[in-house]
């Protein structure tokens, strides 16, 4: 029973301890459980200062792609004018080609009038033939070969460089052609002298045949060449108008897409200026904001002090939070309460702050004023200022007397006294300024004084509501107290909650298993859903741009389709026109080969489409499908959910089941106890049987017994066996069933959730194959593409290769024309016409190649089109992938979205819980708090404000720079108005100066080059000792002439300081006109639209008037050296025939002379080279000054827009007046230098016309030596700041020398060339003599056009005078666009460093939120390894004590067992055996029962393998875990290790003091001894020390009160000092304020002071190279004058020559007119035979009419005609023999021989083909160019003037007449006409007069009118 009662003991002791240790689990659980939550809380904080982070960083990316914006803009503008100006150049190229093509134009002319005149010469030969007979003239008026004229309907449009080359080719035709025909007049020539000597009429007549037949075959050569060149003609003329057509219609749509950008942009502007203006007129309110946020930001530092509070409170509450998490239901309802609380402060709190800020924005608008008061103070000093700007200006006038003139002292005081009047004037108005602002500080005071009253009231308002806020508390606290006696209560229930808790917590760790394998096939659902969801929306974005390329390709493949058709049609026709030419027809087919490739890719391109159409279709029915997987998708979610629930019923029906299980385990425990007991009895009784029947003596008895007893024992054990095997199997049979039927309802459930989910898996396989199908196909169509791309780069290969084919054939034909021209002079008329056979057909080659040319364009564009498609393509890619992307990142956004509105639940309520307590602990401080706080509270504000508004300083100083810069700017833009304004004014003097005299300078230079030349022949001359004599007296008389041109520039130089003196007055009206700046505003735009125009228009017209003079020039040049050369020919005709004529001038004399004039005409070549280059040089300054003028158009826009700001930025114009009257001043001294550098430009000038005029007489180091030392006195003269021009000048002087050497090397040549004409001219002494007398009288008219070149000398200074103010003022404006430039800079890299400061905040910050992450998960992990840990070792404990328990009580049944066997008898045997036979009967019974249940068994069996492969997944869970424990364990170990070695270490220390121990008692010991004889004495001394310690002890107490007092004292003192610290602060941060105003002010002047000189500096070295700009112009203008001059002497000479040969032409016509009166009366036999042909060769109905003709052209009447014809029958005979017999009116008439080439003229009647050729001949052209200088129009008259001509009309009728093609009558006249002198040769026959026969036809009378009347006969 002891026993007994000692096991119910320990059982109880073991479940109260199992009570205990649960409680404690709870306890720890509990803690746990708050600890995570509070670790989640700070996760969540650390993932939203991660957000407001990733916010900072878009914001920042933000504002880098803005700036990253305005920059693509800016490059998109300076990209566009770079385009203007590369189109300028090219308009410039084009011009400079017209040029050239007129030249070419001109020379074509001459070559033809060259040709005429000798084929003129050619009919004078054969007419000077004796006997021969008159030959008709109109043989040769047929043989003029009409030329191309381009010039005529293309003279505005550009050429191409084919028409270039087409225009060269024909001038080498026509020279050969000129060259071939002075050839046959030298063989006429020959023939007519050998049949002068002969005499022989047979020769004659055998000759003039083989001339007849010559000249039909040129006949008929000229006409099929006049066919071709008409045709060529007509083909480029089309094919010019087409191209000019197309670049105009381009040229017109970039011209309006760039406005339209022009437009855009200028609105942006207006846009952002008017915002910059309201931003102006808004600078107070800005600063009023700015002292807001100044305020609010102080706000924000309290209410970080606060929150700073608040944190430390927090971590205090966590430490309490342990202890007060039981009492979270009853503060839910104090945390709405305090909720609602919170939020009214939080209202009255946004009050105050609202009323605080309107009173610092008052406070801030009086500071304003304040300020403003101050300056008008400051203002006050003016007199002051001028005291030091008389100084300064006193300096300054010391240091000019150096260098000015008298004149320039007196022109200065006089600006100094009225700068000084000016001056006072300003002192008067600012003193009634001054007093004006008196009265306005007054009124501020005022209102100060108000001010401060409505902060005292708000003082009081803001106590009133700390007192109702203290009342509030106290309620709070009330609640608190009440609230806490009811958790006592709550407490109590939890105890008996947490009892339930343990139970559902088993639950819980049951349900947690399968929840997880739950979780995760439900996660992975999610993602094969979102995976899915991904790849559906790829498909749409591909399908979409599927579609978008699809149209994209089907529109490109219709305009590649029309390019087809139209390069196909254009290749037909071209095949069809030029199927004669071998080389094409291999270029055709090369390009029929390539237009069949690409038909191919056009077919496979539609294939493609084709295929792209159907996977468009696949596509659609795919997305179908997918969108009604993602519905079927969505309705198996929900079915899962509701299966999941059913599942959690099913857990919990489990659970149950397990309860029940455990109990049967319970009741088998007990059985199986029981049957172990029978077993032992039955081994008792059978150790007793057999001791019994060892007491048997008989042996059978024994081995009998013992058989028996064995079989019973083995019959006992079989039986108890299955007995057991029985009652196990009806268990296990009852558990097998329960479990069977549980089981079999949850497997139907997940087999039919498998089949779902298989189902559903295999639709997405189904799915994701289809998606790869599409993806394949779409990898297909790219790979397509690619090899597409690849056969287009290869045809972009083979076009270069065949461009560079192109190239090498331009080459080598290029070097065929050049052998060509070579040897044209040994080239026979055979190779002649091959050469023009290859020429034409390299022409139609040119157009062939021309179109291939266009076709290659259209394929390139074709290729770029779908390069632009392929890039597109991949563009949507791109933009494909980033949608992908975008929608990724929104569902993780949306996740963590959900994520944080968990979290943000349990944040509030933990903040609710935090304020609570917050509020316990503030209710007793604030009590305490109040009273000292509410009167600092004002104070500390202030002190914040202070502290903002000095941080925020800096920021308003630089904008007050900024202001004034703009104030600045708006002056410079009104002072440039002005200049504007002037220089109209003066360009438009100028303007009518200039033309009046450019015309004299001109004729000036012109005389003077004469001089020149005249000169030089004198010099050349041998016998020139008079000229020499001559030279010297000029030289004298340029020496007083350079005298007189020094007084000029004397002159100029007081006409320099008039202006100056003009401008400054100017300047003075400046200041006055402010008040009307809204007039001159207006006025301003319109003036500023002339000024554009005369700027512009000033430099066209000079250069175009120089251009214009140069080519009447070389037009009179050309002209008379065609004189020349018909007048040498004529005079070699001549002189063959007068031997003893007058003038000896020789062949060879003429050969040097036609030498000589090559060589001047590739000189003049060269000049013209050279004034294009000027051209393009003064082309290029004028698109300078039209950028100029378009930023002048912006700047005066800012202006009218700025207007509005002026009379607030009048106040600070006074002081910026003070610094340009100083700028002024620097401005003089810079004029002055000016003046010095123009003396010394002046002098340069003089002495190279010094040098020019010497020649040879004075060398050059000399004239370089006056200028060296000029120049070094100029140097020493000019102050120290113009040494950089010095540097300048002598750049400039080393320029002029090299351009002297130059000059002097021309001159040598020149020298050789006089040389050489000096032999030539030896003949012509008797000329030259003629010449010297009238030089004389040249150098009169010399002197005279000299003081003519002295006036436009001083004109071209004026004009540079303007110019040069014009660039001043441009400078200015470019001055000022830098300076705003640079501000904006510096105000981006400020920006940019704060950016760059706050990224590196931003970094730390993510850095420390990281290592915050990280520790806190650790610290998670860490925790719950710590929970497990302990869970598991509970549970471990658990188990133990059961197994213990289990344990005791069977030893205690063992014990009743034993001790009742002891206690048993042997009767129980027979019971035994009895129950044995029983037993094997039941035995049987049971192994068929036993057999049955193991096939169940079986079954079973199989269903757990199937368990077991699922509790796999979980082990191979739980051995992860276990992983991570055992590593947990080692560490533990670890630690306990290293625990263990400290004890180990700690148990040495022990030993080691224990021996210091005893040691140190042994030695107390023995000191004790000592101590206690000490011990005597020392009570002695202590009583004497005790003595001495109460008096100390009175002492002290004394010092202690003193203490005390004085501690009192310097409380005192430390409270006094720290207020006198508060305000020492407050006024040294004010003075430090005023201070670093007034220091960055000064800083600002000095830093504008330092940028005003570097302008001045930039404008001083600006003026410098507009001056050598202008040098440069001079020097120009002096080569041009310099080329006028020789060109004007050729000229003259060419005159004298043309005189010279007049005179032998004279005495040449004279003779042909004998000869033609003599030949008058003779009769053409020619003519008469064929007029009798053809009067037999026509029908007879049409006879009548041909006698008619007869009968007129002999002068029979009408009447007699009509006579002749009414007699029929004597018609034919009559009209023969009065024919035959000659009338009195006969004449002869020129025949006119039949062509063979019409094939119709026996069809028609010879009256019809007789008008045809009256109308062929009769067909006036235009005359030649008529050769006079007066006569001249410029070239660009020629498209304006419409002449009346008679080649209008018949342009009409005949196109194919070109008005450059003249007959012979046209181009050299005969009969001389009856107004105008000269010679008959020199003059064209009038136009009225036919020249087919010599009819008697009134002048007046037209070729029309002619024709008609011999019609009407």
């Amino acid at each position: 029973m002891a026993s007994w009662l000692g096991g119910l003991g320990s059982g109880l002791g073991q479940s109260l301890g199992q009570v205990g240790g649960s409680l404690s689990s709870l306890t720890g659980q509990i803690s746990s459980f708050t600890k995570d939550i509070l670790l989640e809380g700070a996760e969540e904080v650390g993932e939203l200062r991660v957000s407001n982070s990733r916010l900072r960083e878009l914001e920042s990316i933000n504002a880098a792609q803005k700036l990253e914006n305005d920059r693509l803009k800016k490059v998109c503008s300076d990209l566009e004018e770079k385009h203007e100006a590369a189109e300028i150049q090219i308009k410039q190229l084009s011009i400079e080609y017209r040029n050239q093509l007129q030249q070419k134009e001109v020379e074509i002319s001459h070559l033809k009038a060259r040709q005429n005149a000798l084929q003129e010469q050619l009919q004078k030969v054969q007419s000077a033939q004796p006997g021969a007979g008159v030959l008709p003239p109109s043989t040769t008026s047929a043989s003029y070969v009409p030329v191309v004229r381009h010039s005529s309907g293309f003279e505005g449009y550009d050429m191409d460089f084919g028409d270039i080359i087409w225009s060269q080719q024909e001038i080498n035709r026509l020279s050969n052609e000129v060259s071939r025909l002075e050839s046959e007049v030298d063989h006429w020539k020959q023939i007519a002298l050998s049949s002068k000597a002969q005499g022989t009429n047979d020769a004659e007549q055998s000759e003039i045949c083989k001339l007849q037949n010559i000249v039909k075959e040129l006949k008929r050569n000229l006409s099929q060449e006049i066919d071709e060149h008409q045709h060529e003609l007509s083909v480029l003329q089309d094919a010019h108008k087409q191209k000019l057509v197309e670049i105009t219609r381009r040229h017109r749509e970039e011209l309006s897409e760039y406005e339209e950008r022009i437009e855009e942009l200028e609105n942006q502007l207006q846009q952002g200026l008017y915002y910059h203006i309201t931003d102006a007129m808004g600078g107070s309110k800005i600063n009023e904001q700015k002292k807001k946020a100044q305020s609010l930001e102080g706000g924000k530092t309290e209410e970080s002090a606060v929150v700073k509070d608040q944190e430390d409170e927090i971590r205090k509450l966590n430490h309490k939070l342990s202890s007060t998490k039981e009492e979270n239901k009853i503060l839910l309802k104090e945390q709405e309460l305090a909720k609602v609380e919170k939020i009214q402060i939080m209202q009255e709190y946004e009050n105050l702050k609202s009323e605080f800020s309107k009173l610092q924005s008052a406070i801030a608008e009086q500071d304003a004023l304040l300020k403003e008061q101050d300056k008008m103070l400051q203002s006050k000093t003016l007199p002051e200022d001028i005291v030091r700007l008389q100084q300064a200006l006193s300096q300054h006038k010391n240091e000019n007397i150096l260098s000015a003139y008298a004149e320039d002292q007196n022109s200065e005081f006089s600006q100094l006294r009225q700068d000084l009047e000016r001056k006072e004037h300003e002192l008067n108005a600012s003193v009634a300024e001054r007093e004006t602002l008196v009265v306005e500080l007054e009124e501020l005071d005022k209102q100060n004084q108000e001010a401060t009253q409505h902060v005292i009231t708000l003082k009081e308002q803001l106590s009133k509501h700390h007192m109702e806020t203290d009342s509030i508390i106290n309620q709070l606290k009330f609640d608190l107290e009440f609230e806490r006696n009811k958790l006592s209560q709550l407490e109590m229930e939890k105890m008996e909650t947490i009892k339930e808790l343990d139970v559902q917590k088993e639950k819980l760790s049951q349900c947690s298993y399968a929840l997880n394998d739950l979780h995760i096939s439900k996660q992975q659902l999610q993602d094969n859903i979102k995976d899915l969801q991904e790849q559906l929306r790829k498909a749409q974005d591909c399908n979409f741009h599927h579609k978008k390329e699809v149209g994209e390709l089907q529109q490109r493949l219709k305009e590649r389709e029309e390019e087809l058709y139209v390069s196909l049609s254009k290749l037909t026709e071209k095949s069809n026109q030029e199927s004669n030419y071998t080389c094409q027809d291999l270029i055709l087919k090369e390009r029929e080969v390539e237009i069949a490739k690409l038909q191919n890719d056009i077919a496979e391109n539609k294939q493609l489409n084709e295929e792209l159409k159907k996977s468009l279709s696949d596509l659609r029915t795919e997305n179908g499908k997918l969108m009604s997987a993602t519905e079927e998708l969505k309705q198996e979610l929900n079915n899962a959910i509701s299966e999941k629930n059913k599942v959690y019923l099913e857990k919990d029906s489990v659970v149950e089941a397990l309860k029940m299980e455990k109990r049967q385990l319970e009741s088998e425990l007990n059985q199986t106890e029981k049957r172990l007991l029978e077993e032992a009895r039955k081994y008792k009784q059978t150790i007793e049987e057999l001791s019994q029947a060892r007491s048997m003596d008989t042996s059978v008895l024994r081995l009998e017994h013992e058989r028996l007893v064995k079989c019973n024992q083995e019959k006992d054990f079989k039986i108890a066996e299955l007995k057991r095997s029985i009652e196990q199997m009806e268990i296990d049979h009852q558990e097998t069933k329960e479990m069977l039927t549980t089981s079999l309802g949850g497997q139907k459930q997940l087999t039919e959730l498998i089949k779902e989910k298989e189902v559903f898996i295999e639709k997405f396989k189904n799915q994701a194959l289809q998606v790869k199908q599409e993806l394949e196909e779409y990898m297909k169509v790219s790979k397509k593409q690619d090899v597409l791309k690849q056969n287009l780069e290869e045809k972009d290969r083979s076009l270069s290769v065949m461009k560079e084919e192109n190239n090498h054939l331009k080459e080598e034909l290029e070097r065929l024309k050049d052998q060509q021209s070579r040897s044209v002079p040994v080239v026979e008329p055979k190779t002649l016409d091959i050469i023009i056979e290859l020429e034409s057909e390299v022409t139609q080659l040119k157009v062939i190649k021309n179109n291939l040319e266009e076709e290659v364009e259209v394929l390139k564009k074709t290729i770029e089109d779908q390069n632009q498609t392929t890039v597109q393509l991949q563009q949507s890619l791109k933009e494909q992938r980033k949608e992908i992307d975008e929608s990724k990142f929104q569902c993780e956004q949306m996740n963590v979205t959900h994520k944080r509105l968990s979290l943000e639940k349990d944040e509030e309520i933990k903040n609710l819980q935090k304020t609570i307590e917050q509020i316990r602990t503030q209710l007793r401080k604030e009590r305490q708090i109040i009273q000292t706080d509410s009167s600092d509270l004002f104070q500390e504000t202030k002190v914040q404000t202070l502290n903002g508004e000095n941080g925020n300083e800096k920021h308003d100083l630089s904008k007050a720079e900024i202001e004034r810069l703009v104030k600045g700017i708006k002056e410079r833009e009104m002072e440039i108005k002005l200049l504007n304004e002037k220089n109209v004014s003066l360009s438009q003097r100028i303007d009518q100066l200039s033309k009046d005299e450019v015309g004299k300078l001109t004729r000036i230079i012109q005389e003077k080059d004469l001089e020149i030349q005249a000169l030089n022949a004198r010099v050349s001359s041998s016998s020139s000792r008079q000229d020499v004599l001559c030279l010297q007296q000029q030289l004298q008389a340029y020496v007083l002439e350079r005298e007189q041109v020094l007084a000029v520039l004397s002159e100029k130089t007081r006409e320099n300081s008039q202006l100056k003196t003009e401008y400054r007055n100017i300047m003075d009206m400046v200041a006055a006109k402010e008040a009307a700046l809204v007039r001159l505003q207006e006025e301003n735009k319109k003036l500023s639209d002339r000024s554009e125009n005369s700027s512009q228009d000033m430099s066209r017209e000079t250069i175009q008037n120089l251009s214009r003079i140069i080519r009447e020039k070389d037009i009179e040049i050309d002209a008379l050296s065609q004189k020349c050369q018909t007048l040498l020919t004529v005079l070699q005709t001549s002189s063959t025939g007068t031997d003893n004529g007058s003038g000896g001038v020789n062949s060879n004399q003429f050969e040097e002379l036609l030498q000589e004039r090559d060589k001047l005409k590739q000189q003049v070549k060269k000049m013209e080279e050279w004034k294009q280059q000027v051209i393009t040089t003064v082309q290029n300054m004028q698109h300078e000054s039209a950028h100029l003028q378009e930023e002048l158009h912006k700047l005066q826009a800012q202006i009218s827009v700025e207007s509005d700001s002026n009379s607030k930025l009048q106040v600070d114009y006074n002081g910026l007046i003070q610094s340009y009257e100083q700028n002024e001043k620097k401005m003089k001294s810079f004029s002055q230098e000016l003046a010095q550098v123009q003396h010394s430009i002046g002098q340069l000038y003089n002495t190279k016309d010094l040098l020019l005029s010497k020649l040879d007489l004075v060398t050059p180091s000399v004239t370089m030596t006056s200028t060296v030392s000029q120049l070094s006195g100029i140097q020493h003269n000019a102050p120290e700041l113009l040494s950089d021009e010095a540097k300048l000048l002598q750049n400039e002087l080393e320029q002029l020398k090299k351009k002297l050497q130059e000059k002097d090397s021309t001159i040598r040549t020149l020298q050789e060339n006089n040389q050489r004409l000096s032999d030539s001219v030896a003949t012509a002494s008797e000329i030259e003599r003629k010449n010297q007398e009238g030089t004389e009288s040249e150098m009169r008219q010399i002197k005279e056009k000299h003081d003519v070149l002295q006036k436009s000398l001083r004109e071209k200074d004026i004009l540079i005078k303007s110019k040069s103010d014009q660039l001043l003022s441009v400078s200015e404006n470019l001055s000022n666009k830098e300076n705003e430039n640079e501000l904006l800079k510096q105000a981006v890299t400020n920006l940019k460093e704060r950016n760059l400061i706050l990224e590196m905040d931003i970094r730390k910050l993510k850095e420390e939120n990281e290592k915050i992450v990280t520790r806190s998960r650790e610290k998670e992990t860490e925790f719950r390894a710590l929970q497990e840990t302990n869970m598991q070792f509970s549970m471990m404990l658990k188990e133990k004590e059961f197994e213990s328990h289990s344990m005791k009580e069977k030893a205690l049944a063992f014990e009743k067992l034993l001790k009742e066997k002891e206690q048993g008898k042997t009767g129980e045997l027979n019971q035994l055996l009895n129950e044995v036979k029983s037993m094997q009967e039941k035995a049987v019974t049971f192994q068929q029962e036993r057999d049955q249940v193991m096939v169940a068994l079986k079954q079973k069996q199989m269903e757990s393998s199937a368990l077991q492969s699922e509790l796999q997944h979980l082990r191979e869970k739980e051995q992860r875990l276990n992983q991570e424990l055992e590593r947990l364990r080692n560490h533990l170990l670890e630690m306990e290790d290293s625990y263990t070695r400290e004890a180990l270490a700690a148990e040495d220390r022990e030993v080691k003091l224990r021996k210091k121990v005893l040691t140190l008692e042994e030695k107390l010991v023995s000191s004790s001894t000592a101590v206690e004889n000490a011990s005597h004495q020392a009570s002695l001394q202590v009583e004497s020390l005790q003595e001495q310690l109460n008096l100390v002890s009175k002492q002290r107490d004394e010092t202690m009160l003193q203490l005390t007092i004085s501690q009192d004292q310097v409380k005192q003192y430390a409270l006094s000092l720290a207020n006198l610290q508060m305000v020492l602060e407050q006024f040294q941060q004010e003075e430090k304020a005023m201070y670093s105003a007034e220091l960055e002010k000064h800083k600002k002047q000095a830093e504008e002071w330092r940028k005003k000189a570097e302008n001045l500096e930039e404008k001083v070295v600006s003026l410098q190279e507009s001056l050598g700009e202008a040098n440069a112009a001079l020097d120009a203008a002096s080569r041009l004058t310099e080329k006028l001059d020789i060109k004007e002497e050729e000229i003259e000479e060419l005159k004298k020559e043309g005189e010279i040969r007049r005179e032998m032409l004279e005495d040449v016509q004279n003779k042909l007119m004998n000869l033609m009166n003599s030949t008058e009366g003779k009769v053409d036999k020619l003519l008469m035979r064929n007029l009798f042909v053809g009067h037999f060769h026509t029908p007879k109905n049409k006879r009548p009419e041909v006698l008619r003709l007869m009968g007129s052209i002999l002068g029979i009447q009408r009447e007699e005609l009509d006579q002749l014809l009414s007699e029929d029958q004597r018609g034919v005979t009559r009209w023969v023999t009065g024919w035959l017999g000659g009338g009195a009116g006969s004449k002869s008439v020129p025949s006119t021989p039949l062509r063979p080439t019409h094939p119709n003229i026996f069809n028609s009647s010879f009256s019809e083909l007789f008008v045809k050729f009256l109308e062929t001949e009769s067909c006036p052209s235009l005359p030649p160019p008529k050769l006079s200088v007066h006569d001249m129009k410029p070239l660009g008259a020629a498209g304006t003037g419409k002449t009346i001509d008679p080649a209008v009309s018949v342009m009409g009728r005949r196109p194919d007449t070109n008005p450059f093609l003249a007959p012979r009558s046209a181009a050299v006249p005969l009969i001389t006409p009856a107004s105008g002198s000269g010679h008959l040769l020199m003059k064209p026959i009038s136009d009225a007069l036919p020249t087919f026969t010599p009819l008697p036809v009134s002048p007046d009378a037209s070729a029309g009118a002619v024709l008609k009347d011999l019609l009407k006969q």
